[in-house]
């Protein structure tokens, strides 16, 4: 979908710049400097939409005639973030924490010009099998989910056996619910 003004989608997640290409848009990746930190005080369910506000204010004062994309994914079980996994074991024992239940998947989307701003989110509930240790083990060996929410991709292994049912958009447990920013943009 052509627009009229240049969009930069602020990530350098390929599953978003994938799923950004796919629906038609035209794009330049520009990546914010800026900490994934939120505050400690903030409600699990406000704190994609935070982050994505956070992440395009980093673009404010040096942009021109631009649209800014941002976006953050965050998993959420029992009411706890699950940020992306420093280590082996903090992978693990995230995927454990997952087996057999489940959860929410956040993603905070924020659009950015110089006129006008606007921040929305999408939830998706998914449900994971019983997963054994071998099975996990062999996850995170294989794919290396560091950098990922939860410690997983639902695009990978782990989403084709691993995942029992999706209440939602699965895009938007892939990292971005397109459709919820193709209609956005599509008012810009």
């Amino acid at each position: 979908m052509a627009t009229q003004r240049s969009i930069i989608l602020a990530s350098s997640s390929p599953r978003r710049q994938y799923l950004m290409k796919e629906a038609g848009f035209t794009f330049t990746i520009e990546k914010p400097d800026v900490e994934e930190d939120f505050p400690a005080t903030l409600p699990a369910e406000q704190v994609a939409r935070y982050l994505a506000a956070k992440k395009a204010e980093y673009f404010r004062l040096k942009m021109h005639d631009e649209i800014i994309v941002t976006a953050d994914t965050v998993v959420i079980l029992n009411n706890t973030i699950m940020n992306k996994p420093q280590d082996r074991a903090e992978a693990i024992k995230m995927l454990s924490d997952l087996s057999g239940q489940t959860h929410k998947v956040m993603t905070g989307v924020c659009i950015l010009s110089k006129e006008r701003e606007e921040t929305f989110d999408d939830t998706t509930e998914v449900t994971f099998v019983k997963l054994t240790p071998a099975e996990i083990e062999f996850y995170v060996d294989t794919y290396k989910p560091y950098d990922k929410a939860g410690a997983y991709g639902a695009q990978d292994w782990i989403g084709m056996v691993a995942i029992d049912k999706i209440t939602g958009s699965y895009f938007n447990v892939m990292g971005l619910p397109i459709h919820k920013v193709y209609q956005h943009l599509k008012n810009w």
